[in-house]
């Protein structure tokens, strides 16, 4: 595990850079593409793997920010509805519609409290949640500013509509029997956000003009260059920049302390969610996501993903010095939800098969109450130690739908003060796999010409998983018989396709393939026969020994039961005929 990677070989032998992004969670990312598209040499570093934080562990949805607007934040509404329309457009393989439904048991609760609530922005009273009235009122105003950030080629999403009792059990018959009408909106969803994330930092590297290296953390600064180190190997080398950002979301302060700097910038939330294996509950949205406010004032998300349903969220202060997990208290809390919901839908525990949390970059805020913690974001400055003409540039707050937003609002500030003029936009550019990719009629003719050599049924999920990026698994799995082979555990996945992942998408651990690269762990389809075939495969592709092969699948076994509530050492391999 000693051996120098490739990438960090790159940074020893080119040890300065014009800007250097600390931090490769969706802002980070999204702030290397934007530089990197306008002609900046721009390294990234990450001392875990791409958005292997805060960016995998949110609700996977991208919004406007529906409460948003009580809290009177109309630019970040309009902004983020902007952003959401955008996304639908530049990255339709990862991200879509997502109907929303509101049930509803009151027609005034909330009115009065919702003026005073916006005019001293606190809670008034104790919490109620808000009657149909007052939720009319705010998705109209929603659908306004929606409408109004419609993108360039007209992508938006459909108008509210509000039913009553009868249709709203027609179309949701499991609801709670005292819902008196539901609202239906439309937000969307990104199933698969780490993807989303590392594709972003390969269009970055594609320009030619940036370098990612992952497992590399800024450990302290020297002579005007920040000291950086290998978590792999543990070899420290050393950076020389013009500008330095700090795009490490909740983590932001304590990256500053090590550049010499104390702050006091950051003020995270924990965020929890657990993934149950449940047909019923399936079945039971519809295809929909239900959001539903609770009497505590925090709102509950159930929808379906990957064959599953997510359950979520909390919003509790947290320190990011402590890691972020999702508690038992927090379980059943979200199971106690899950009846208010679907009071006829048993959701338990042993249906659980994946549980995350993570901590939201938020800024420091004397707000009561967690939610009306501002989502927005800005740039804080202040220089390197020992390098005065160095700014380090700290990304305090942002939330996952308009990390495209905030990547060009830092890149035009850091083009500034290089002295570049902006050359490209990222408004209408696709990302990664989205580029070329074909319309539903033609995906048969598609995958026909661009995955030849493969079952149209293979096609088309390597299509959905991959977008147009997965004619590369298609060249890797057919090059020779050995690698078009099957996987024993997952019959799904190929090893010319794994073979693919390991090689050509940063893959520096085996967890990074399971978690991230893959939907494996969300989906519960985790063994330690799965992780074993899995690490052989990896090993191969990447040269690992029989001894660093043992150690990924214990530390992956490990993490699975400590960070996401999985005991693997107990688990019946099922993942056969998948």
């Amino acid at each position: 595990m000693s051996r120098t990677r490739p990438e960090v070989a790159a940074l020893r032998d080119r040890p300065s850079t014009d800007v250097l992004v600390i931090g490769g969670g969706i802002n980070g990312t999204a702030i290397a593409r934007d530089l990197a598209l306008n002609g900046v040499d721009v390294t990234l570093v990450d001392r875990g793997d791409i958005a292997s934080a805060t960016s995998a562990a949110s609700s996977r949805m991208v919004h406007g920010g529906l409460r948003y607007l009580e809290n009177g934040e109309f630019r970040l509404v309009r902004e983020g509805v902007e952003e959401r329309n955008r996304l639908l457009a530049n990255a339709p393989h990862h991200v879509r519609p997502l109907p929303t439904t509101i049930p509803l048991r009151t027609v005034f609760t909330g009115i009065a409290q919702a003026p005073l609530r916006f005019l001293t922005g606190r809670e008034v009273g104790p919490p109620k949640a808000r009657g149909a009235l007052l939720v009319k009122a705010g998705l109209w105003l929603y659908d306004a500013y929606s409408h109004a950030g419609r993108g360039a080629d007209g992508t938006s999403v459909p108008r509210h509509r509000f039913v009553g009792p009868r249709r709203t059990f027609q179309e949701l018959p499991d609801l709670h029997p005292e819902t008196i009408a539901t609202a239906t909106y439309f937000d969307a969803m990104v199933s698969r956000p780490e993807r989303y994330a590392l594709e972003l930092a390969d269009d970055a590297v594609e320009t030619g003009r940036a370098r990612v290296a992952t497992y590399v953390s800024a450990v302290g600064h020297e002579d005007g260059q920040v000291v950086l180190r290998d978590e792999i190997s543990g070899a420290e080398l050393r950076t020389g920049a013009k500008v330095v950002v700090n795009a490490c979301g909740p983590w932001t302060d304590l990256a500053n302390g090590v550049l010499g700097g104390e702050t006091a910038y950051m003020g995270g939330t924990k965020g929890s969610h657990i993934v149950v294996d449940s047909p019923d509950l399936l079945h039971a949205c519809r295809g929909r996501e239900i959001f539903f406010e609770n009497s505590d004032g925090r709102i509950v998300l159930v929808y379906p993903m990957h064959g599953k349903v997510i359950l979520g969220t909390t919003d509790i202060p947290a320190d990011p010095r402590e890691p972020a997990r999702c508690t038992e208290e927090e379980v059943d809390y979200f199971l106690e939800l899950a009846a208010r919901v679907f009071p006829d839908v048993p959701v338990t525990k042993d249906q659980i098969v994946f549980r995350y949390a993570g901590i939201r970059p938020l800024p420091a805020a004397d707000a009561t109450e967690p939610g009306r913690i501002s989502r927005d974001y800005r740039l804080e400055e202040r220089a390197l130690p020992g390098a005065e003409d160095v700014p380090v540039l700290s990304v305090v707050g942002g939330k996952w739908t308009t990390h495209r937003a905030l990547g060009e609002r830092v890149a035009d500030d850091v083009l500034d003060r290089l002295g570049m003029e902006r050359t490209a936009t990222t408004v209408d550019l696709k990302v990664g796999g989205a580029r070329g990719l074909p319309q539903l009629d033609d995906q048969a003719d598609w995958i026909a010409t661009y995955l030849a050599g493969v079952s149209p049924g293979r096609g088309e999920a390597l299509l959905a998983r991959y977008g147009t990026r997965a004619a590369g698994t298609v060249v890797a799995e057919t090059c020779d018989i050995t690698q078009f082979a099957r996987l024993t555990t997952l019959p799904d996945y190929s090893i010319g396709e794994i073979s693919w992942l390991a090689t050509r998408e940063h893959v520096v651990r085996l967890e990074d393939l399971v978690l991230r690269r893959t939907t494996l762990a969300f989906e519960g389809r985790l063994s330690i026969a799965v992780l074993r075939e899995l690490a052989d495969v990896v090993g191969d592709a990447l040269g690992w020994s029989a001894r660093r092969r043992r150690e990924e699948v214990d530390s992956t076994v490990a993490l699975m039961a400590d960070a996401h509530g999985v005991d693997l050492s107990r688990k019946v391999d099922t993942s056969r005929g998948r």
